[in-house]
């Protein structure tokens, strides 16, 4: 791990610090992720306590399901995190890997919803691969979308 990793939105209205980043980032292929950010949706997972957040009163909430939130900035409309938000559930941040003003040493390690991954587009090297039902079987409860 790193000690911290820094990154902004497209304006620059919203700036995070997270602090001991992975070096991992991950790709989820499902139909809302592809409509929300125009291709598959890549991030880094960063604890809730180790992520701060500069210009918060930009972010904007839209809850995707009865169970997650997607968060952007409500300034320039950049993508900036994922979270659940059910009770029982973590509250991990799914952060935009895009945001990060360095992505040196790091790698895509794991992919879900692969099942749903159109045929227009494939990540090099391998991945830890899940299809839906998989992904959806770790979570505490079995959400709907």
């Amino acid at each position: 791990m790193t000690a911290e990793r820094t990154g902004h939105c497209l304006c620059g209205a919203v700036a995070v610090t997270a602090t001991h980043a992975p070096h991992e980032i991950g790709a989820c292929h499902c139909e809302m992720c592809r409509r929300w950010t125009g291709s598959a949706f890549v991030t880094m997972m960063v604890p809730e306590t180790a992520l701060t957040v500069t210009g918060a009163d930009h972010v904007r909430r839209y809850a995707s399901s009865g169970w997650a939130e997607r968060c952007f900035c409500g300034t320039c409309g950049s993508t900036l995190w994922y979270r659940l938000t059910a009770p029982g559930m973590p509250r991990d941040y799914y952060m935009a890997a895009g945001l990060l003003d360095d992505l040196s040493g790091i790698r895509l390690a794991h992919e879900i919803y692969i099942d749903r991954k159109p045929d227009a587009w494939s990540f090099a090297g391998p991945t830890h691969q899940m299809t839906e039902a998989e992904f959806l079987a770790t979570l505490p409860a079995s959400p709907e979308e």
